[in-house]
């Protein structure tokens, strides 16, 4: 299948490497950004792939059968619904959109249409969070009861090349950075139903120190510091804090309690390991990983989507997950803001899990 491509950030360079390298099912029709010369050295870096005038000259070709959005997040909802409305299938980058009304309006549009909608994090198909989820599944440390999860850092603007709008409306660490932590959560745990959560503004203001925007000043319209629990249709309860704030930077794992023992399973931005095991007696023991995608897959959701609407199946990366995870996140929001618990209502159904030799679309 041929992929539009809208957007050339930094993120667009793993996804035109990997589609072009570890998937043969789908393929770069050609690409389009804001900034001209953007595309034109992603074009250039990539042997001359056609841009596109606009996203819609994208929409327009008939050759085009998915659109890859990969805007900024608060650009999201626009294109996609741009995107449906002319006919084509989307695959967005995380978010689906930045509110819960926006990210159901696209639902039911790709609905109403037939069309399929999808998208990041892929992150949970990698095999490190593969081989902890069939750990868990198998019963090798029990009933999970609790688990632990962080996202800690000062915030992107010392290295970021446009860092603004991390801390405008759709940014944040919880929209950055909590899909991949919230995505593999639900995975490993399943379906969320309550939330309680608070969150705080601890700098009004940043200051930019990118080699872009040096000594600029950012004002600062989200939470930054957010913490709080997650409580599971299992009973699991799961704390989590995303911060850009913290001098710290700890992202390295998320822990998994079980009746029977303790899993740490790896940083749910990376496609790898290490899972470390560690039951009663004994020290944590690295568990060798399952066969699967452990490098930088990135587009791997794609692929397997690609493959999903050629033959009728929900893909992985699918939109419903998508919106159960948004609805988590700003949950966050919604509790610090009300100083109560809220309740997730959200469907969701984890997918079967990833069997590399049957992950369409590899070389």
């Amino acid at each position: 299948m041929k992929i539009g491509v809208v957007g050339c950030g930094c993120i667009s360079g793993i996804y035109l490497v990997n589609i072009g390298s570890k998937f043969w099912n789908i393929q770069i029709a050609g690409i389009c950004g804001l900034i001209r010369e953007r595309a034109e050295g992603r074009s250039q870096e990539f042997g001359g792939l056609r841009i596109y005038r606009d996203m819609y000259e994208i929409f327009a070709d008939p050759e085009v059968d998915i659109v890859l959005n990969i805007t900024r997040p608060n650009d999201h909802y626009g294109v996609t619904k741009a995107a449906l409305l002319a006919g084509k299938h989307v695959y967005s980058e995380k978010p689906l959109a930045t509110s819960m009304e926006d990210a159901r309006e696209l639902i039911a549009l790709a609905q109403e249409k037939g069309l399929t909608l999808g998208g990041a994090p892929d992150t949970f198909m990698g095999a490190g969070i593969q081989t902890a989820r069939r750990l868990i599944d198998e019963g090798v440390i029990g009933r999970p009861v609790a688990a632990t999860a962080h996202f800690l850092g000062h915030g992107p603007e010392t290295w970021h090349p446009d860092p603004e709008f991390f801390y405008k409306k759709g940014g944040g660490p919880m929209l950055d950075m909590g899909p991949y932590y919230i995505t593999t959560l639900v995975n490993l745990l399943g379906k969320a139903d309550w939330v309680t959560a608070f969150g705080s503004i601890s700098f009004p203001q940043r200051m930019a120190t990118c080699e872009q925007h040096y000594g600029e000043l950012i004002d600062v319209e989200v939470d930054t510091f957010t913490t709080g629990a997650i409580r599971f249709a299992s009973g699991a309860v799961a704390s989590f804090t995303a911060s850009f704030d913290s001098y710290t930077d700890f992202s390295e794992y998320i822990e998994i309690f079980g009746e029977k023992g303790s899993l740490r399973v790896p940083d749910p931005n990376t496609f790898g390991g290490p899972v470390r095991l560690l039951l009663p007696g004994e020290g944590y023991k690295e568990i060798p990983l399952d066969k699967g995608f452990t490098g930088n897959s990135r587009a791997i959701g794609l692929s397997d989507m690609a493959d999903g609407i050629e033959n009728g199946r929900l893909h992985r990366a699918n939109s419903m997950q998508q919106l159960h995870v948004l609805d988590i996140m700003t949950a966050f929001e919604r509790s610090s803001k009300a100083n109560a618990p809220i309740e997730i209502t959200s469907p969701f159904e984890r997918q079967p899990a990833v069997d590399p030799d049957m992950i369409c679309g590899t070389y």
